[in-house]
């Protein structure tokens, strides 16, 4: 084969290339960004619109809580005043008996009796501490007891030998307790030994006169 034919195949190769590069370009890197920033965009969007229906979601749930909330106060507060309307009811019963409700005490029935009206408020006061008891409002016992800052608030001091000195010796107004979180104090007297004759001197003398109310 002469030098002509080799060069006028190499002249064919080459044109039989370029043609194949011809059939296959590349495509433009404008078209493969944009297609990508649409991508982005629609997940942006998805995002927000994922976000805006938690947020409404959890509003939405802070109306039924709050709702909830005061519901259930609700029906707390009307148990509590429909038990306390019992109680009412007693003590109407006990004054119409004596006509007190109108301001006829003693008209048509004779004059009240003690026993009876003292009768009628222990069942009562009994009513109203089992209404109590079933809200878990309890009275909390002190007499002889260690006297406790934390239930108890001292009113006065009691020179007596009947409990030992730091302790209770009286309940001036009874304290409550609601399950296990204090209620009310107890308003108390705190036991101090009895004096002997040489102190009440040295009390009684120039200067003296230790009271017994603590202030």
């Amino acid at each position: 084969m002469s030098d002509q034919d080799h060069q006028e195949e190499k002249r064919n190769a080459k044109a039989g290339g370029n043609g194949a590069d011809a059939g296959h370009p590349n495509p433009p890197e404008g078209d493969d960004g944009e297609r990508r920033l649409a991508e982005v965009q629609a997940e942006r969007d998805e995002m927000k619109d994922r976000m805006l229906r938690i947020a409404a979601d959890f509003e939405n749930w802070k109306k039924r809580a709050r709702k909830e909330q005061d519901d259930a106060e609700s029906k707390a507060r009307e148990s509590v005043l429909r038990d306390m309307l019992d109680v009412m009811d007693n003590l109407e019963r006990a004054t119409s008996a004596y006509g007190a409700g109108d301001g006829r005490a003693g008209v048509g029935a004779g004059a009240p009796d003690g026993a009876s009206v003292l009768k009628g408020v222990g069942l009562v006061l009994r009513l109203f501490q089992s209404k109590l008891e079933r809200y878990g409002v309890k009275p909390i016992e002190v007499h002889g007891q260690a006297f406790d800052p934390r239930i108890h608030e001292a009113i006065s001091r009691t020179e007596t030998a009947d409990v030992p000195p730091g302790s209770v010796a009286s309940e001036l107004q009874r304290g409550y307790r609601i399950g296990d979180r204090l209620l009310r104090p107890s308003m108390v007297s705190v036991a101090v030994a009895p004096a002997t004759t040489g102190e009440r001197a040295s009390e009684n003398g120039p200067g003296g006169g230790v009271g017994d109310k603590i202030t």
